[in-house]
C-alpha cells in the first residue's frame, strides 16, 4: 500500500495524518479527553479521490475492484470469506392495506453473517488486523458488536474479547459464546465496558474495534451507502431514516454518500434523518447545545442505548453540514413500529432498527414525505436477537386438546 492512498483527518482540529502513523484518536485533540463527555480527536478516513477520478473513475470500475480504492486495506482477499453486504432491498407498496403515494424501501441487513449491520464494520476491521499481523481484536458492546466481531473471527482464524454490560440479552450474548470467543459481562453500562476496553488495548497490545475510537468501523459502514445507490438505479434516495446510538452508523451512511460525492458520481447528498429512542436522545438533544448535558439511558433499543455517544461531533457536523434531520421515538412507538414492519412486511427487526421504522412512521402520519418520494428505512438487526423486548405485547395462547371443536372455539 502507498502511503498517498488514504489518510486521517482529525474532526476537531483538521489536522491531516499519514495513515502509517495512527490507530485511533489524534493523539494532539484526545489529551483534553474526560470520560463524562464524547471524545475529541475522532479521525475520518480521507483518499486520494483525484487520483482516482485521473485514472478514469466510474461506479462500474470501482465495484469490479470490490471497493477497493476506498477502503483501507492492501487486498480485497484480506476480508473474510462470509457474505457481508450486498444485502436485499425491498420496494414496500401499502401498509395496513392501503397503499402509499410514496415510494418506501427497507434495506435489510439482518441478512448479514451474524444478523445485524455491524458485520460491515467487523469484515473490515478484521481484514485491517489481519494484513498487521494483529491477532487478537477486542471491543465494547450491547450484544451486536460483540456477536458481529466474534462471528467475523471465527471465520478469518482471530482471536476476539468482547467486553459486554451483564445486562445485554441473552440471544446475542449467546452468539457470542457460540463464535468461541471470550466474553467479559461488566457490572456497569455499555460507556464501562468501553473504558475497560481502551484500558486492555493498551495493556495487552490488542487491537480495538470500538466505534468512533477506531476510524475504520466508518469506512465499513459506508459499503451500504453505495449499495443503496446501485440498488435504486444508481440514484440518491430522498430520504433515508437511520437508527441513532453512538452516531457511528449515521456517520458511515453519510461517509459512503460523501465518498460518492467527492468522486463526481452524484451531485446531492440525501437528506438523511437520525431517529434516537426518547430515553437515550443523547446525540440529538445536545445538537443546539453548547455544553454537553448527559441523561441516563433506559429505552427498550438496547443497541442504541448510550450515555455518550462516542462519535457525535463527526455526526453533528455531517447533520450540520448536509441539512440533516432528527426526532426522537418513544419505546411504545419502537414496539408498535415493529408489530406494524411485522405484520405488514414478514422482516422482524430488533428495537433499534424498528426505531427507524418508527421515525419514518411520525414522518408519515405527519404528511412529511412527499408524493413520489423515494424513502429508505435502515433495518439494522433481527428480531430474533432480542426477543424479551417484545415479550411484554405478545399474548402466547393456550394450548387445547386436539379436536375440531375445540378449534373452532380458539378461532371464534
Amino acid at each position: 500500500m502507498t502511503m498517498e492512498k488514504y489518510s486521517y483527518q482529525c474532526t476537531d482540529c483538521g489536522a491531516e495524518s499519514e495513515a502509517s502513523q495512527l490507530k485511533y484518536l489524534c493523539p494532539d485533540c484526545s489529551k483534553s479527553n474526560i470520560p463524562e463527555l464524547p471524545p475529541k480527536g475522532v479521525l475520518k478516513t480521507k483518499y486520494n479521490y483525484r487520483k482516482i477520478i485521473e485514472e478514469g473513475v466510474s461506479f462500474a470500475r470501482l465495484k469490479q475492484n470490490n471497493f477497493i480504492d476506498l477502503l483501507p486495506l492492501n487486498n480485497i482477499e484480506s476480508l473474510p470469506n462470509l457474505r457481508i453486504g450486498n444485502t436485499p432491498l425491498y420496494k414496500i407498496d401499502g401498509l395496513n392495506k392501503k397503499k402509499l403515494p410514496f415510494h418506501l424501501f427497507l434495506k435489510d441487513d439482518s441478512q448479514n453473517p451474524t444478523y445485524s449491520f455491524k458485520d460491515r464494520a467487523s469484515a473490515v476491521v478484521s481484514a485491517f488486523a489481519k494484513e498487521n499481523a494483529y491477532t487478537t481484536i477486542v471491543t465494547a458492546s450491547t450484544g451486536n458488536a460483540g456477536s458481529s466481531l466474534a462471528g467475523i473471527c471465527a471465520a478469518q482464524g482471530q482471536k476476539a474479547v468482547v467486553i459486554v454490560p451483564a445486562t445485554a440479552p441473552l440471544a446475542k450474548l449467546t452468539q457470542i459464546l457460540m463464535y468461541g470467543a471470550r466474553i467479559v459481562p461488566v457490572k456497569g453500562t455499555y460507556d464501562d465496558a468501553f473504558d475497560l476496553s481502551i484500558k486492555a488495548t493498551k495493556a495487552f497490545g490488542w487491537y480495538n474495534r470500538n466505534t468512533a475510537f477506531n476510524p475504520l468501523t466508518i469506512e465499513g459502514k459506508k459499503t451500504v451507502a453505495f449499495e443503496l445507490f446501485e440498488q435504486l438505479n444508481f440514484s440518491v434516495p430522498d430520504r433515508i431514516f437511520v437508527p441513532v446510538g453512538d452516531g457511528v452508523i449515521i456517520s458511515g451512511v453519510y461517509k459512503g454518500f460523501e465518498d460518492l460525492l467527492k468522486l463526481r458520481l452524484i451531485d446531492n447528498m440525501p437528506t438523511i434523518v437520525a431517529v434516537q429512542a426518547k430515553k437515550s436522545d443523547n446525540l440529538v438533544r445536545n445538537m443546539e447545545k453548547t455544553v454537553f448535558e448527559i441523561k441516563k439511558s433506559s429505552t427498550i433499543a438496547d443497541s442504541i442505548a448510550v450515555d455518550i455517544p462516542r462519535n457525535f461531533i463527526m455526526a453533528k457536523q455531517y447533520l450540520t453540514k448536509y441539512k440533516g434531520e432528527h426526532l426522537t421515538v418513544s419505546d411504545d412507538e419502537i414496539i408498535e413500529a415493529s408489530s406494524t414492519l411485522s405484520k405488514n412486511t414478514g422482516l422482524f427487526a430488533e428495537p433499534a432498527a424498528a426505531a427507524a421504522f418508527a421515525g419514518f412512521l411520525s414522518y408519515k402520519n405527519a404528511g412529511k414525505l412527499s408524493n413520489g418520494s423515494n424513502n429508505v428505512v435502515l433495518l439494522t438487526g433481527s428480531g430474533l436477537k432480542d426477543l424479551k423486548a417484545v415479550g411484554a405485547v405478545l399474548k402466547m395462547p393456550e394450548a387445547i386438546f386436539p379436536s375440531i371443536e375445540n378449534l373452532k372455539k380458539v378461532l371464534s
